[in-house]
């Protein structure tokens, strides 16, 4: 029997193939459903479920930054407790060092030894400022220094040495009238002007030695130089004429002073500074009395119509002694001084108080006693510069001679008022070395017009 062959063309060949495939679609997307099933619906989970698919990294920041804030608050509250710490030991450190300088008492409370209190962050804002006021109260500034050791005493330098230059003008004019008045309203005699205009430098050297910080010692070595100019009215006996004649002194040794400054009161807040000063002169300049005169002019009796000085004086000519006290209160940036002062001369024989060069008269000299007192104010612009304004005057008693086998007599005259307005600025050039400025302003007939004065101390 043979078999029988497909023909494709058949009916029931066609049917066959169509069903097959028929049944291959559902198979398909079976196989598509159950892919589309494991991949996208997780995925359509996850879509719809946002705080289920990142809760495990959502947790671990979490985790992580509570650590960070943990440790954060720790490193506050130490740096806080370390500020806190800082500033108690700086204010002990600069109350130490004002103490071996003298500023503060031995037996004062240091400032900065209370109770520490709880850390708060708030006190670092305010550290700067507390520094600062504890800088300002305990250790003064540069410029403050500067002002105290011109017109006070520094006792935080071991060893101060200082060179100085002085100028000062002075010019007097006297009407001489020799005759009377006649009818109460001519005047009958000779009418004479008399004038004296004097430009001296004084060369100062001086050594300040601070021994302890309640003791310092002073030495004070002056130079002069000095020119000046004579006229004189009514030369050779009419009114009109003028003499006049000019003369100059090299430089000479003045008068040598070493004096001595204790610290009585250290500063502290409701008291200032107070110093007591101690001194002694010693007459190593040229002294005024006895002094030989050249003679410019004469009238027809031999009698001197006008003579000049051969020399010029740089000294007192006697011992003198001096106290005082000076005291001073730091009012950041006002610095406010006041001094009192008393010295005393001592009497001296000399061979000649004459100043005729045609006689020798021997005698003793008294200098009236002087009383000085001042005061003034000061303003620190920085840690370098101050400028400061004082008033200072000097009442000079009578002074007095007696000549050998008479008795004693006072000098018409020698009494004397002197009034100066003062005007300093400082500036410290480096660390060690400052440089002074002061203008002396003349108030009364008997001081000078006007000094300027110029000195570099240098503190080792």
């Amino acid at each position: 029997m043979s078999k029988p062959r497909f023909n494709p063309g058949s009916g029931s060949g066609h049917n066959s193939v169509r069903r097959l495939r028929c049944r291959g679609k559902p198979l398909v997307l079976a196989i598509a459903t159950i892919v589309f099933g494991v991949v996208a619906l997780p995925a359509a989970a996850q879509a719809s479920d946002p705080a289920a698919a990142s809760s495990p990294a959502t947790a671990a920041d979490a985790a992580e930054v509570q650590a960070l804030v943990r440790e954060l608050e720790a490193l506050k509250s130490s740096y806080a407790s370390e500020v806190r710490r800082l500033r108690e030991i700086d204010i002990r450190v600069q109350a130490l060092q004002a103490r071996l300088t003298g500023k503060l008492a031995p037996g004062a409370a240091l400032p900065g030894t209370q109770p520490a209190t709880p850390a708060h962050p708030a006190e670092t804002e305010t550290y700067a400022g507390n520094q600062a006021e504890a800088k300002r109260s305990i250790k003064p500034q540069r410029a403050v220094e500067d002002v105290l050791q011109q017109e006070h005493a520094l006792f935080n330098r071991p060893l101060t040495l200082e060179a100085g230059i002085t100028y000062g003008h002075y010019d007097r004019r006297q009407l001489t009238l020799n005759g009377f008045l006649a009818l109460d309203a001519i005047f009958l005699g000779n009418i004479a002007v008399e004038g004296v205009k004097s430009d001296s430098l004084t060369y100062h050297f001086a050594a300040r030695y601070g021994i302890s910080p309640r003791l310092t010692l002073n030495l004070d070595v002056p130079f002069i130089e000095r020119w000046t100019n004579y006229q004189k009215g009514g030369a050779g006996g009419a009114a009109a004429a003028l003499a006049e004649e000019n003369t100059h002194d090299p430089p000479h040794l003045g008068d040598v002073s070493a004096s001595a400054n204790f610290r009585l009161f250290a500063e502290t807040p409701s008291r200032p500074d107070v110093v007591l000063t101690a001194g002694v002169i010693a007459p190593t300049g040229r002294a005024p009395y006895g002094t030989d005169v050249r003679v410019i002019e004469r009238d027809d009796d031999d009698f001197i119509r006008f003579a000049v000085p051969s020399r010029q004086a740089t000294g007192n000519g006697v011992w003198a002694v001096s106290v005082g006290a000076s005291a001073v209160k730091t009012m950041d940036p006002a610095i406010v001084f006041a001094s009192i002062g008393y010295q005393h001369s001592f009497l001296r024989s000399f061979g000649d108080i004459d100043t005729s060069p045609d006689t020798i008269t021997p005698g003793k000299v008294r200098l009236g006693d002087t009383f000085t007192f001042g005061a003034g104010v000061a303003f620190a612009f920085n840690d370098r510069t101050s400028m400061s304004l004082s008033f200072v005057d000097r009442i000079v008693r009578e002074a007095r001679i007696k000549i050998d086998g008479e008795d004693s007599q006072p000098v018409i005259g020698s009494l004397g008022n002197i009034g100066t307005l003062n005007l300093g600025v400082t500036y410290a050039m480096s660390k060690h070395a400052t440089w002074v400025a002061l203008l002396g302003i003349g108030l009364t007939p008997d001081a000078p017009d006007f000094t300027l004065d110029v000195k570099v101390p240098y503190q080792f």
